[in-house]
């Protein structure tokens, strides 16, 4: 008897899973204990395990594709079983657990109806993929193939832009691409329509027209973007080709389009390099980073006259720049933040002298690295154990208190900020904190860190310091009571025993929800704090 296998639930927070890369191909046998495929998040990548032995007759979502947590996922059951009935529906099981009866019926009403548009043979039906857990709408940055190209298993079809990240999105099926549904700098909502693919010369008109629905988008979104396709086609594709024309001959070009990868684009575009200049290194003379990042311009004089076309003098000159799908989920997770916790900042000064003085002491062991951040965290946690009011989390109907700390620990990564979690702070010695702090800083800028490592913060540090920032304050990270926001070490006159001396000294902002933490505890934590910063042999203790 076949056995569906869906979605998995691979943290306690993930709504949707991408299927990175399938490692069984339908007709495989399966073994308990195989690995079927490797499923990420927009934080990590994890194995995926059957727990089932048979033949793998079907597979729902394909490598690059993404979909929401209990939808169906595979298929394993005995060589040559029918499950013709379990593949065409599908698209309800999901939605129908979590409904009642009206809306059952109302979904398979649906469902019968979009069957009654038969889809030609070989022709494959692509809609907006949701490329990250917290994707709900795509903009298609750019189309890498076009109406009437032929198209092969393995090939990229286009660049999307997520709320993450511009991804390359990646074609599973061979044919001929007979209709694009959203052009190049229009958004649509995942499973709207995207893109038809099936042998060449298909009438797909009938498709088009029901294929909304189909996709799981409103009719008229899918008509919209139909409707304005010719205008934008005669428009786009023009300016694109004029735009390339003069590097046509080069290695990493075809047809006019010069091939690179969006990290590649990104970095090119923030150093002002001209893309049709570089040499790619990659597959076919793909542009890859390091392409980009060890790219020396020749002599300027050969741009110079591109410095005609730049505004005159005193000419007023702005530029409209899309917000990325990352700035978006950025400015709304903040927002709900700053709009609905009722915060207050308390600033204080840290004599730094003493500080310096013991992490010298300590990085003089061989092998040993200790940073100011990793004792400012080893402090908080140290603080927080005296005054677990601070320690909190508010809901509607009571106060968290954690008996626990777990401190987390802002890294900024390119468009956005993520915040590792080292667990069990108050626990660990400094050595161990700062080796802590660098592994997940560095999985975090790679985008490799598991999703429990994210999770669980009772308390954040954000440090500026490394930019000469002196003074700033933080948006609490709910759900969090308090952030603590770390500014640089400072020479400067100081007052010690009645004479003026050279000292060094570090200001400390921290920012409290006032429906958990009153001022008179916030400035009680910092004044703990600043005795085990300016003392560090007391965190010893």
């Amino acid at each position: 008897m076949a056995t569906i296998i869906n979605m998995p639930r691979l943290s306690d927070t993930m709504e949707e899973g991408v299927v990175a890369k399938w490692l069984k191909n339908v007709g495989d046998k399966i073994e308990e204990g195989d690995i079927l495929a490797e499923i990420e998040t927009d934080k990590a990548t994890m194995e995926f395990e059957s727990f089932y032995e048979g033949t793998l007759l079907y597979i729902g979502i394909q490598e690059g594709e993404t979909s929401p947590v209990d939808v169906l996922l595979a298929v394993i059951g005995e060589e040559g079983e029918d499950i013709s009935a379990i593949i065409n529906g599908s698209a309800a099981p999901a939605k129908e657990e979590a409904a009642t009866e009206e809306v059952k019926e109302e979904t398979t009403a649906k469902a019968d109806t979009t069957d009654s548009v038969a889809i030609p043979e070989g022709v494959q039906v692509i809609t907006m993929p949701r490329l990250s857990d917290t994707m709900t709408d795509g903009t298609v940055a750019t189309w890498l193939k076009k109406v009437g190209d032929s198209v092969s298993e393995g090939d990229m079809l286009a660049e999307i832009e997520t709320d993450k990240a511009t991804m390359e999105f990646e074609c599973f099926y061979e044919g001929t691409i007979l209709y694009i549904g959203v052009q190049e700098g229009e958004t649509a909502p995942v499973d709207s329509l995207l893109t038809i693919i099936g042998p060449a010369g298909t009438d797909v008109s009938a498709l088009v027209a029901n294929g909304g629905a189909a996709a799981s988008a409103p009719a008229e979104k899918t008509d919209a973007p139909a409707a304005k396709a010719p205008e934008k086609t005669t428009a786009k594709p023009a300016a694109k080709v004029e735009e390339a024309k003069p590097v046509a001959v080069s290695n990493n070009t075809s047809n006019g389009r010069v091939f690179a990868s969006p990290l590649a684009k990104k970095i090119a575009s923030d150093k002002g390099i001209n893309l049709a200049d570089v040499n790619g290194s990659g597959e076919n003379g793909r542009i890859i980073k390091k392409d980009v990042e060890n790219y020396t311009p020749a002599a300027k004089v050969a741009a110079a006259p591109a410095v005609a076309n730049a505004p005159a003098t005193g000419v007023e000159n702005s530029e409209e720049v899309k917000n990325s799908q990352m700035r978006k989920a950025i400015a709304k997770s903040l927002g709900n933040s700053k709009f609905t916790a009722p915060d207050f900042s308390l600033n204080i000064e840290v004599d730094m002298d003493n500080a310096m003085a013991s992490r010298k002491t300590i990085n003089a062991i061989p092998d040993v690295k200790v940073s100011f951040n990793d004792m400012v965290v080893k402090a908080c946690a140290m603080a927080l154990k005296k005054h677990p009011q601070v320690n909190t989390s508010w809901t509607d109907t009571n106060t968290i208190y954690h008996s626990h700390i777990h401190v987390g620990v802002a890294v900024a990564v390119d468009d956005g900020l993520l915040v590792p979690v080292i667990k069990h702070t108050d626990e660990l010695s400094l050595t161990q904190i700062g080796a802590g702090v660098r592994d997940l800083a560095g999985k975090a800028r790679n985008k490799k860190l598991a999703p429990t490592e994210m999770q669980g913060s009772t308390f954040t540090v954000s440090n500026l310091g490394m930019f000469g920032i002196e003074n700033f304050t933080s948006i609490i990270n709910q759900p969090n009571s308090a952030i603590l926001s770390v500014g640089a070490i400072v020479q400067k006159p100081v007052v010690k025993d009645g004479q003026i001396v050279v000292g060094n000294t570090m200001n400390l902002t921290l920012t409290c929800d006032h429906r958990t933490v009153d001022g008179a505890v916030g400035a009680q934590f910092l004044q703990t704090l600043k005795t085990f910063i300016e003392n560090p042999v007391t965190m010893l203790a």
